[in-house]
């Protein structure tokens, strides 16, 4: 999946003949008019006026700025204003006028992120889904409960952002744009010199005209403007020259980087003040009512004052008790009203009715207490006001600590985003590479091909390639890589990284978004709103669960009052001074309010956001719970050889002649033919040759051109040098091409091979030339790693397009028994897919390259080695480092956490079928044994907020096997 979404839905340009077909051209502007283009396949259309019909139809339409027709074509283009009027109102308005026009097709897929506000539980997520699906031109919508965020696929010529969260509104939630997918490169400036709205209009139109400009948002009230931009065309320093010079005679403008407050730490931190402040002033309303009901009563004769007499049975302490708890009924726990309202306007059920149910049974039963005290001289009876009271307190309390808590299941992704340093030293070099100029600037301000000045302890400010200087720089904080790593010139270096010893020039490669640590941070992004398969469980659980609990409260209450009615439990059970009818209604206030929606919800979410971020901060990079409930499955694990097992970059260790050609042909030839490739095979074997060719002299240019040149996967190359056709591969390619394989050659083949080697064979016009032996050692921690997947009952097999030979005495070096050889890319998948037909769950583990059709065949695909290409589609799993310990990392963390996940079900579920049986009062006849409802709404609290911690408990995740171990054991054992 692409990091952003972008192509995620997007469909093919061409569509059939008798569709509509519509494109969208690039917004231009006119001032601040912003026009799109889109066609229509009308049909009907019999002749000029029927086209002229139609024209005068749509140029009434307000915010329709040109229409043509072609009667021979039946299509119609038209050119609209998209914040006046909509493609589909367009479609609409041609086929009020009596022409047909079929269904729009899909446009380009637009993508948004939204902060969601108010969900409490998984019902809450399915209703704002629900909402956001009923959106005309919403394609696709996940919410993601934990992260409070929603991802949509829209159509932006049918809906827009404004609609989207209006429809999230409705729903009975807050929402928020955080940003769209599509415009992930953009610079906010704060603007000086505006004194007018032609100010605004002239600076819109000069940064709209710059190429590389996608996008221009003016803010009229704070002289702001973000630009969306291409970074392979331009940047925020040169967007910032734009504006400075589209000032003219007296007007000068000037622009300045802004850097807007991080919205979810804001948002979140306010959530949780809000909670504490609620919780408090619920505090200091709810202990006098506490107090007057449940503490002075018992203190004689510092509590006789309350049983003071107002009007006939009504108390000092009944009307003390009335006035405190109904500001924290009606004022503090207003937010239950609410959620409550929308949640049955929408026909769904979550803990806000539970709650206000429970509070409101308690609360206006005891206003009839007081009424009736009130009125009557002889009534006795107790109010349950403390009860509503403290029942709100708690439950403010259990939210207020489980926001705290998920706030730190992010924890992980928000010391990633503060990796990248703030500032950076941007130098100028002359033609002799003398610096000339050294300045600091902000991080946000650099552009591609920048040169920028690394001193020791600074942090490398964006993804480049080391120009000048040597150093070792700390990449542990993105790769887990705890040993400091060698740079020189030609070496890239990742943002966020800390240089360490040497003072080294870097040339920026990859700004803003595309920066490695950006694409990270976004893949965890997404695999936290992504939702895992055991997930379904809470959904099912959800949509009956608040139901089910109001009927069992209901039949717990009839129950209760049936059998004190009848006087089949004896006078002496009930509590002093309460009757059965409030002995009931206790016991089915106490459901009501114990059981806990909220827990069942956060089991999965909150695990996988902590497993996701702390793989993240390891070099694991998991895509979302549907990963990592497949990897904990796996038990079999098919191997790559070249850049997998072994280190990757192949070395040649001889050269051999076989026939009359000279070395010096024999080196020219080879060079010419390998010369395209990008096989790391292929450019050891030419860097070899050209060392070779030097010792017989300069090498020729006569023949360096390479016609007709193939590459045949898995066996080689070929192609025509000069006049003489060239083959450089393996046996394989040798006896498909029909070149014989003397004696000689087989047995030299043998010889190499038994070495471990491969033996890349060179035929000149039909004859083996000659052949290279070229060895790739293995990597000093693959030896130990098996050893410990097989300790784990991981059983794995080794798969490569390398020979026989090789690839057995590579898989008996590091302990693999079970090996298939000489397999292309397509071979690979097949093979997978066979393993799979035998009830195996497989993972692949591959460089990502030639191995993508096994990643996407395999049940769970392992990048390895992708270094700054995080974004690898084929792969559910992306390793940053080479070192194959994280392959153990990937699955030994993929099942703690599912273990964890099946912890927080037993413990959510186990807690509702112990408690609400306890709550309805099942161990009463026992000894008395009943939970009051303030308990009960304690317990439910608690039930949350022991989730979200039982989550975080991953966040002490320690790796079960470190490459240092893996090497020293290889040190020791291969002295050299």
């Amino acid at each position: 999946m692409e990091i952003n979404g972008k192509d995620e839905l997007k469909l093919p340009l061409l569509q059939p003949l008798n569709g509509v077909v519509v494109t969208a051209s690039q917004p231009s502007t006119i001032i601040d008019k912003k026009i799109k283009t889109v066609m229509f396949k009308i049909g009907n259309i019999a002749c000029a006026s029927c086209a002229t019909s139609i024209e005068s139809v749509l140029l009434e339409l307000n915010g329709v700025e040109s229409v043509m027709v072609s009667v021979l074509q039946g299509q119609a283009a038209v050119k609209y204003i998209p914040e006046l009027i909509t493609a589909k109102a367009i479609k609409e308005a041609i086929e009020d006028a009596g022409f047909p026009v079929d269904e729009l097709p899909e446009q380009e897929i637009a993508v948004c992120r939204l902060r969601i506000k108010g969900m409490a539980c998984t019902s809450c997520s399915e209703s704002v889904e629900h909402a956001l699906s009923l959106v005309d031109g919403v394609k696709k919508a996940v919410v993601g409960l934990a992260l409070e965020e929603a991802k949509v696929h829209f159509d932006p010529s049918i809906t827009d952002f404004n609609h989207i969260v209006e429809a999230v509104e409705d729903a009975g939630f807050g929402a928020d744009v955080i940003n769209s997918g599509n415009d992930v490169n953009k610079v906010h400036l704060k603007l000086e010199g505006i004194s007018s709205e032609e100010d605004i209009n002239i600076i819109q139109s000069y940064l709209e005209s710059v190429e590389g400009v996608n996008d221009v948002e003016m803010d009229l009230a704070e002289n702001k403007v973000t630009v969306s931009y291409d970074p392979d065309l331009t940047g925020p320093r040169s967007l910032i020259c734009c504006i400075e010079k589209a000032g003219q005679g007296s007007n000068f403008y000037h622009a300045t980087l802004y850097c807007p407050p991080r919205q979810r730490e804001t948002e979140r931190q306010q959530e949780i003040w809000m909670y504490r402040n609620q919780f408090i002033w619920s505090c200091l309303f709810s202990i006098p009512v506490f107090i007057f009901a449940m503490v002075l009563p018992m203190l004689h004769p510092y509590g006789n004052w309350l049983d003071f007499k107002v009007q006939n049975m009504l108390t000092v302490g009944m009307l003390l008790r009335w006035i405190f708890c109904t500001p924290v009924q009606f004022i503090i726990g207003r937010r239950f009203y609410v959620g409550s309202y929308h949640a049955l306007r929408r026909r769904s059920a979550n803990m806000d009715v539970l709650v206000a149910l429970g509070t409101n049974a308690a609360y206006f039963y005891s206003v009839y207490i007081v009424i009736k005290a009130l009125t009557t001289d002889m009534f006795e009876g107790n109010d349950f006001f403390e009860t509503s009271a403290m029942l709100i307190s708690f439950i403010l309390l259990g939210k207020y600590l489980e926001v705290v808590a998920k706030g730190k299941t992010s924890d992980a992704l928000a010391k990633l985003t503060d990796l990248a340093p703030d500032t950076a030293h941007l130098i100028a070099l002359d033609d002799e590479d003398n610096v000339i100029s050294d300045m600091e600037i902000s991080t946000q301000l650099i552009q591609r091909n920048d040169i920028l000045k690394i001193v020791p302890g600074e942090k490398v400010p964006v993804d480049g390639i080391v120009v000048n200087g040597q150093s070792h720089v700390n990449e542990s904080m993105i790769t887990g890589e705890a040993r400091p790593i060698a740079k020189k010139p030609g070496d890239k270096v990742i943002g966020g990284t800390v240089n360490e010893n040497g003072c080294i020039l870097v040339k920026a490669t990859h700004v803003g978004s595309e920066t490695a640590l950006s694409q990270i941070v976004q893949l965890v992004e997404a695999a936290q709103l992504a939702r895992a398969p055991v997930q379904k469980l809470a959904d099912q659980i959800s949509r009956f669960f608040v139901p089910t609990v109001v009927v069992v409260a209901f039949i717990t209450w009839v129950a209760w009052f049936t059998l004190g009615e009848l006087s089949i439990y004896p006078k002496h059970w009930l509590p002093k001074g309460m009757d059965g009818f409030e002995l009931a209604l206790q016991f089915a206030i106490s459901v009501l309010v114990v059981a806990c929606p909220c827990a069942l919800g956060l089991a999965t979410p909150t695990a996988v956001m902590v497993a996701t971020g702390k793989g993240a901060s390891l070099g694991v990079l998991i895509k979302g719970g549907n990963a990592l409930e497949k990897a904990h499955k796996v038990k079999t694990i098919v191997f790559d050889k070249t850049g997998t097992l072994t280190v990757g970059k192949p070395v040649v260790v001889s050269a051999v002649l076989f026939s009359s050609f000279s070395m010096e042909e024999f080196c020219d030839m080879t060079t010419a033919a390998e010369a395209n490739s990008e096989h790391p095979i292929a450019k050891a074997v030419v860097e070899y040759a050209k060392r070779l060719r030097q010792k017989f002299g300069p090498q020729t240019e006569q023949m360096t051109d390479i016609k007709e040149f193939e590459v045949h996967p898995g066996a080689g190359v070929s192609g025509k040098v000069g006049e003489k056709l060239v083959l450089v591969g393996n046996k394989r390619l040798m006896q498909d091409s029909n070149v014989p394989v003397g004696p000689e050659v087989e047995n030299h083949i043998s010889e190499t091979e038994n070495l471990a080697r491969t033996c890349v064979l060179v035929a000149i016009d039909g004859k083996v030339a000659g052949a290279f032996a070229v060895t790739d050692p293995v990597k000093p921690e693959a030896g130990r790693v098996i050893s410990f997947l097989h300790s784990m009952d991981i059983s794995t097999i080794m798969m490569t397009g390398d020979n026989w030979a090789t690839a057995t005495a590579i898989a008996k070096e590091v302990g693999i028994k079970e090996v298939y050889a000489e397999k292309d890319p397509l071979g690979k998948a097949e093979k997978i897919k066979n393993l799979q037909m035998k009830g195996m769950t497989v993972a692949m583990v591959g460089d990502g390259i030639n191995d993508s059709p096994a990643l996407v065949a395999a049940d769970v695909g392992m990048a390895i080695g992708a270094g700054t290409d995080v974004a690898i589609e084929a792969a559910d799993i992306v390793l940053i480092k080479s070192n194959l310990e994280d392959v153990i990392t990937a699955l030994d963390l993929s099942r703690k956490t599912m273990s964890r996940i099946r912890l927080n079900y037993v413990w959510a579920l186990g807690y509702n079928v112990l408690a609400m049986p306890v709550a309805a009062g099942i161990l009463f006849p026992l000894d008395r044994i009943r939970i009051p409802p303030w308990l009960a709404g304690a317990c439910m609290a608690a039930s949350s907020v022991s989730v979200v911690c039982s989550s975080l408990l991953l966040q002490s995740y320690k790796k079960p096997l470190h490459v240092e171990d893996a090497r020293d054991v290889s040190h020791n054992s291969n002295p050299k």
